[in-house]
């Protein structure tokens, strides 16, 4: 059956980081699976480039659009080489034969008589390059309820895509098909959000250029989702040999992406394909996101993490395995740098760098010619059947925590059958265990492609391939051991984790020190105090202690987190004027964006809040 998986193309507004890197990787393994499967496999990454957001960027950088994406997707490739990614083909949505495919589903949905012509009116989020209803809208100030920044009102000519159509038809996919969304709680909400009925939707725009034009009207480009989504087909039109990994009706295809696109996949993608009269994809798995220590992934915190950093430091093999072992594939995970160090040394360098480290030594040591019996002592059919039902179900870790029940299961076995001892079977003994390390670096190639084929190399086994591994009775000619994880001691440790530090933290840390906590009269002119009239507030999700205000300040509002929930109820504070430092960088606590700080005085039990004693208007300066 042949298999075929994509990532999300990744949009080319920055350098790829952990969350681009962790869909890749998760993408990457269970393509090498489906190889090491004996199956036909192909695997799809790319960039998105089109749309309104990257016209701008591109303008504010003095660049033409297509250099500004020239350099983000030549990103995204060296970092997906450097990570052992093994992709066989890389699309650009501004490849020109990915862009005729986009206008033949135009061209068929539109003989298929689901696209007409009309005016809209909506608001608009150029980040988010889509169209909200005001009930999706933060109020007050109509915020992006991504971004927490205003949306645009957008008027124009347009082409509409008749999705109201598609409501019962998706539900039945739903239904006849559950494995068509996963998890199931993703499933869950894209079932509730159809049950509410799907409205006509715009697909193209005319206050910009850098896009597809629709077919026969120059004037509009296609919806940049509408292009985007269509790389997943326009892949597989380059080659005969891509073909049939949409046309085979047996083929099974599986679309990875995050929680936040999840609507666009499993809704518009979809009611997409039907209006073509085009083959649906088997699977769209949304995962969940990556908070860094705690907080949320943001450049203004400086905790943005850096794949290729963490690879070259430590091995790219073992980030590849922290990533994939440290959740279940789905919810939200948590990368703590700390944990990183210690899952390498615990399960890479101890269990499983010591088993091959110690046995070969022995085999060295007692000049013996290992060989394994022809029976396996370690369960490896019932571990290797546990493995692939987990990959199945896009359960990676799972799947290696079956392989590592057979690395504790094989360290056990050596310390019982104590080959040290001169009456054991010292040659079996070692030879079971060496065979168990031959299938455990098939077991692991797909997650730690470079460190099995080392593995298999100091077996002296070479680049042994293998369709699917099984026990063996052979005999074994292993080379002299060199650690596969080396150790990471305390000294190293300390080095690694000060070169991680976020940068904020870092910065913060050296200002400490380097003066005694007092600022000059310059220093404090710096900051922009403002009079600010709050207008709006409700408490932040699990977090006790915090409230989410909307302040005015005359010409604008501003979101605030402020720590003031257990001496103040939301509803006592809306009307209150407070002294509000205006000019303070955006930082996100508990996941949410705080654009400013309100001042306060005193711990939980006397805290009050900064007050003035006239009717000043909203965004006065205090001086």
């Amino acid at each position: 059956m042949p298999f075929y998986i994509t990532t999300p193309i990744y949009y080319v507004s920055d350098v790829p980081h952990i969350g681009h890197a962790y869909t890749t990787i998760v993408c990457d393994t269970l393509a090498r699976y489906h190889r090491l499967r004996g199956q036909s496999v192909r695997f799809l990454t790319g960039t998105d480039e089109h749309g309104q957001k990257i016209a701008r960027m591109a303008e504010a950088a003095k660049v033409t659009p297509r250099q500004y994406a020239d350099k983000f997707a030549d990103a995204y490739r060296a970092t997906w080489k450097a990570l052992e990614i093994s992709n066989d083909d890389f699309i650009r949505t501004t490849d020109p034969d990915h862009e005729a495919t986009v206008q033949e589903m135009w061209r068929a949905m539109e003989k298929n008589g689901t696209i007409y012509e009309g005016e809209y009116e909506g608001w608009y989020c150029v980040p988010c390059e889509r169209f909200y209803t005001e009930k999706e809208l933060l109020q007050p100030g109509n915020l992006c309820p991504d971004h927490k920044r205003p949306v645009e009102l957008v008027k124009e000519k347009s082409f509409y895509f008749r999705l109201s159509q598609y409501t019962q038809p998706l539900l039945e996919l739903y239904e006849k098909h559950p494995e068509f969304v996963q998890p199931a709680n993703r499933r869950n909400e894209v079932v509730a959000f159809v049950r509410e009925g799907l409205r006509d939707m715009s697909i193209s725009r005319t206050t910009f250029a850098w896009g597809v034009p629709v077919p026969g009207h120059p004037k509009h480009v296609i919806y940049v989702w509408l292009d985007a989504l269509c790389n997943y087909y326009s892949a597989t039109r380059r080659s005969d040999e891509a073909k049939p990994f949409w046309d085979d009706p047996s083929s099974q295809i599986v679309h990875m992406v995050g929680k936040d696109i999840i609507r666009f996949h499993a809704v518009f993608w979809p009611a997409f394909l039907m209006a073509a009269g085009w083959p649906l994809p088997s699977t769209i798995f949304a995962h969940g996101w990556w908070t860094i220590d705690g907080e949320k992934m943001s450049k203004t915190l400086g905790n943005v993490v850096d794949p290729l950093k963490l690879a070259s430091d430590v091995g790219v093999d073992a980030f590849r395995y922290h990533v994939l072992r440290e959740i279940p594939l789905g919810p939200d995970g948590d990368f703590n740098h700390e944990a990183f160090i210690g899952r390498y040394n615990a399960e890479l360098a101890n269990d499983l760098g010591n088993l091959v480290n110690r046995t070969l030594g022995m085999v060295h040591k007692y000049g013996i010619v290992p060989a394994s019996s022809a029976t396996d002592p370690f369960g490896v059919a019932d571990a290797m059947s546990d493995y692939a039902r987990a990959l199945d179900e896009f359960q990676p870790s799972k799947a290696l925590e079956a392989v590592w029940e057979l690395v504790r299961g094989a360290n056990t076995y050596i310390d019982q059958k104590a080959p040290w001892k001169p009456e054991s079977p010292r040659a079996e003994i070692l030879g079971n265990v060496l065979e168990l390390c031959r299938v455990l670096s098939h077991l692991l190639e797909p997650f730690m492609p470079e460190r099995s084929l080392a593995m298999r190399a100091q077996l002296g086994l070479g680049d042994e391939k293998t369709a699917w591994p099984a026990w063996q009775a052979r005999s074994f000619s292993p080379t002299p051991a060199t650690p596969l994880f080396p150790r990471i001691d305390d000294d190293r440790k300390k080095e690694l984790l000060e070169r991680w530090r976020p940068k904020r933290v870092a910065a913060e840390a050296a200002e400490s020190q380097a003066d005694d906590g007092r600022i000059s009269v310059d220093e404090f002119g710096k900051v922009d105090l403002r009079v600010a009239k709050i207008v709006s507030a409700e408490p932040v999700p699990k977090a006790k202690k915090l409230l989410k205000l909307v302040v005015d300040l005359g010409e604008e509002r501003r979101q605030v987190v402020a720590g003031i929930a257990e001496a103040y109820a939301p509803e006592t504070l809306v009307g209150k004027k407070v002294i509000f430092v205006a000019n303070l960088k955006p930082a996100t606590i508990r996941g949410v964006e705080s654009q400013g700080m309100i001042l306060a005085a005193g711990g939980a039990d006397i805290l009050g809040l900064s007050a003035i004693d006239q009717d000043v208007p909203p965004g006065t300066k205090v001086r």
